[in-house]
């Protein structure tokens, strides 16, 4: 392969296991559920979305060269994502997420992203010494980002004219991480992706809605904001544009964990291929609607 990616995803690749029970969980409970153990890490769903989409990303991550690392390379390539400028380190374990939902949703989770926050600037290597670009021919295309990262790689990306070409597509990861992607608020060509939970992280208090939590993004700084409210609207804010909400389809949630990233790469495939704004939230609630039924067709109510 030569061909130069258009669309890089930068953030945690790691293994996904999630323990789901169909019944309501409280603190201390032991129920029968699922548990699966799948690829996963905010920025390697999406990845693997867009992929599912027909577009052809790659990642810039870290993994470890144990036999997790060997497993998740491989199979993250069959599904159609180019590990080719990974960073990889012999004596890291590839890093790993453990999640319990309910009908509720999310009720906890641990990441483990030890590799990815011991290499830090190092993932963005590829950007910066001409195997993607360097000082003479920056990358351009689209750069999806996700708050796992340290605040040295995201202070890098902020800063760092080789990277000023690149179009931002920026997920916080959880509420908690929401608030290191302040460096990034003001970025020109950025678009941020949230929830509203994070929204109000970003923003410093509490908001109803996801209309109003995008327009406070926007009135942070930020050229435009996607704010996802779970079963309730989404919106779009922009900067001197009206903002759009969209209402998801009623669905019976299966899974919870991977539903933003659905969202993000159903609205980034969209737009890619030339849909207006209200087109292109319209296609990325459905897509995360999708999600959460669990299933790869459209979900019954």
């Amino acid at each position: 392969m030569t061909t130069r990616p258009r669309i890089l995803c930068l953030g945690a690749m790691l293994w996904d296991v999630i323990g789901h029970s169909a019944m309501r969980l409280d603190p201390g409970a032991d129920l029968p559920g699922r548990i699966t153990r799948q690829p996963g890490g905010v920025a390697l769903n999406v990845a693997l979305a867009l992929a599912r989409q027909g577009l052809a990303p790659a990642m810039l991550s870290a993994v470890g060269r144990d036999a997790p690392g060997e497993a998740l390379v491989t199979e993250v390539g069959r599904r159609g994502v180019d590990t080719r400028w990974l960073w990889r380190d012999g004596g890291l374990a590839t890093d790993s997420y453990l999640a319990i939902e309910s009908p509720d949703g999310l009720v906890a989770a641990i990441a483990d992203a030890r590799a990815l926050e011991t290499a830090g600037t190092a993932i963005l290597a590829p950007l910066l010494d001409g195997r993607l670009g360097d000082a003479t021919r920056p990358w351009r295309g689209t750069l999806v980002l996700d708050g796992n990262l340290t605040a040295p790689v995201l202070d890098r990306i902020a800063l760092d004219p080789r990277l000023s070409a690149a179009d931002l597509r920026i997920v916080p990861a959880s509420p908690d991480k929401a608030a290191r992607l302040r460096v990034l608020i003001d970025h020109p060509r950025a678009i941020f992706h949230l929830n509203r939970a994070e929204a109000e992280a970003l923003a410093g208090r509490s908001l109803p809605d996801a209309a109003r939590a995008a327009e406070a993004v926007i009135a942070l700084g930020a050229r435009r904001a996607l704010v996802t409210d779970g079963a309730r609207p989404a919106a779009d804010a922009a900067q001197d544009a009206p903002t759009l909400t969209e209402a998801p389809p009623p669905v019976a949630a299966t899974r919870v964990t991977g539903a933003g990233d659905s969202f993000l790469a159903a609205h980034l495939a969209a737009e890619s291929r030339g849909a207006g704004r209200a087109e292109a939230l319209t296609r990325a609630v459905n897509a995360a609607s999708d999600h959460v039924c669990g299933k790869d067709q459209p979900c019954p109510p």
